[in-house]
């Protein structure tokens, strides 16, 4: 089975990677503790182990299942996961943050207890990320691991896995391709649909000829227009709404511009845009969020009219605002694709439609390097981004709130909304899916109506597979899994 895809792969190291390609890799070596069902991320099923949550939410419970053995035969152990998960917080790479804050006991030989000090709903959406894979921790040892920033394993586990996953790692190359073989020892629930997997770097106009031709049974990385030449050919297409999230700021520092800051010119912007042409821009498969969060997650908001194209309120609310045709920049950078699709081509869409409002844009494009500068300083006026998702948890769109990271580069401080922090408090603190829904949609309505972010669309996930496939499992969290090809 050849799969092709543009690689983001920095390690195989499931502690240090954080990476798009990286997930795959590590979801094909390592088991997590919790994991998802198919393409479902709004409930976390058991995975090693089974969990119970205590009423504050603050206190997991899990317990390892029997049965489970690493690629070498040994059992895996109790040990083995503290071990595991006290590396990711010890060595402190890129994911160690999704373990902040907790404290990891032991309980017995079966159990563990994961603590936070504040309620955490979140963490049993963070456990199946491949980053929080469990290692075999003799082994990860007597090669250089630690739990602390003293680790060594990585070039290690860079050439053989230590994991309990369908497969091994045979060989792995971060500019050209990993190859997988079957665990012989694997004693999981997945049924591999091959026993050799390779998973090569190409880029997305390549993938697109290979899957033509046969040499590979899957690519994961066509754009729009590289989807539609596939309709006619003997190939699989499967397209759907990716969990990336493109969204326009509107800067709330009147020192940045006065236009973007004013309530009834920000309204008149919201309601000038024409979703509907944004989302047949980016082709089949996408889809318009109601909010901040993407339709794929818990909390997600399915449509608000605040958000939809209204040219007559767009005006009213224009000629209240006092703009009187003064130039607005809208910066974005123009060297970088999300999901294929070009920001530029969302930018001068943007820009034509708000012409007929009366809303004279600039286009401001530049590489993303000098780009984000502007951005995380909060200089931009208009700012065309993206957001794709650390977990697949609401909680991580609190981001977008005043006086949180995506807030205050739109310049939006934290003292600047009373009622929507408070909204955001009472989101963060709320447990069970069905509270967490309500409250999360609440905050969304609210900012839908009075702040700087205005989601546009989530960019499709286009896979072709060879007719040959006739399975094949997606997930958002780790793309797709390889053992469940078939």
């Amino acid at each position: 089975m050849v799969v092709d895809t543009s690689f983001d792969l920095k390690t195989a190291d499931p502690a240090r990677e954080f990476e798009t390609t990286g997930a795959i890799v590590s979801h094909a070596i390592y088991e997590t503790l919790l994991t998802f069902k198919g393409d479902d991320v709004t409930q976390p099923v058991d995975g090693l182990a089974s969990y119970t949550m205590s009423d504050d939410a603050k206190v997991m419970t899990l317990t390892v299942k029997e049965g489970h053995t690493f690629s070498d035969g040994s059992p895996l152990t109790v040990d083995d996961v503290v071990f595991s998960l006290e590396r990711v917080q010890g060595i402190k790479g890129n994911p160690s943050f999704l373990l902040d804050g907790i404290k990891i006991a032991k309980v017995d030989e079966k159990s563990l207890t994961m603590t936070s000090q504040d309620a955490n709903p979140a963490l049993p959406f963070i456990l199946p990320n491949g980053a929080l894979g469990i290692v075999n921790s003799k082994v990860v040892k007597a090669n250089g691991g630690t739990t602390d920033a003293n680790d060594g394993a990585e070039a290690f586990l860079n050439k053989t896995s230590a994991g309990s996953g369908p497969y091994e790692l045979e060989s792995y190359d971060v500019a050209s391709q990993v190859v997988f073989t079957a665990n012989k020892n694997y004693s999981g629930p997945v049924t591999r649909g091959h026993d050799r997997v390779i998973l090569r770097n190409v880029a997305g106009p390549t993938q697109l000829l290979n899957i033509q031709a046969g040499d590979s049974q899957v690519a994961l990385d066509l754009n729009p227009d590289q989807a539609k030449e596939l309709k006619s050919g003997d190939v699989k297409l499967i397209s759907g709404p990716s969990p990336y999230m493109i969204f326009v700021l509107m800067n709330q520092n009147p020192a940045v511009n006065k236009f973007t800051s004013n309530q009834d010119f920000m309204t008149a912007v919201r309601r000038g845009i024409d979703y509907g042409k944004i989302i047949n821009l980016a082709g089949e498969g996408a889809v318009q969020p109601g909010g901040v969060i993407p339709s794929l997650f818990v909390g997600a908001l399915k449509t608000d009219p605040s958000n939809s194209f209204d040219a007559s309120a767009s005006k009213a609310a224009l000629a209240k605002s006092g703009y009187n045709g003064e130039e607005i920049l809208l910066n974005f950078p123009n060297d970088i694709t999300v999901q294929g699709l070009e920001l530029q081509s969302i930018a001068v869409s943007v820009q034509a439609q708000l012409k007929s409002i009366g809303i004279n844009i600039k286009l401001a494009p530049q590489p993303v390097a000098t780009e984000l500068d502007s951005y995380r300083g909060g200089k931009e006026t208009l700012g065309l981004w993206y957001w794709g998702p650390d977990y697949p948890d609401p909680t991580d769109y609190l981001v977008f709130t005043p006086g949180q990271l995506v807030g205050l580069r739109a310049g939006w401080a934290a003292d600047a909304n009373a009622e929507i922090t408070g909204l955001a408090e009472k989101a963060k603190a709320a447990t069970g899916n069905e509270a967490r829904q309500a409250a999360y949609e609440a905050l969304q309505k609210a900012m839908n109506v009075s702040g700087p972010f205005i989601p546009l669309l989530q960019p499709a996930k286009n896979v072709a597979t060879a007719s040959t496939v006739s399975e094949v499992s997606l997930n958002p969290v780790w793309t797709i899994d390889l053992a469940g090809i078939k």
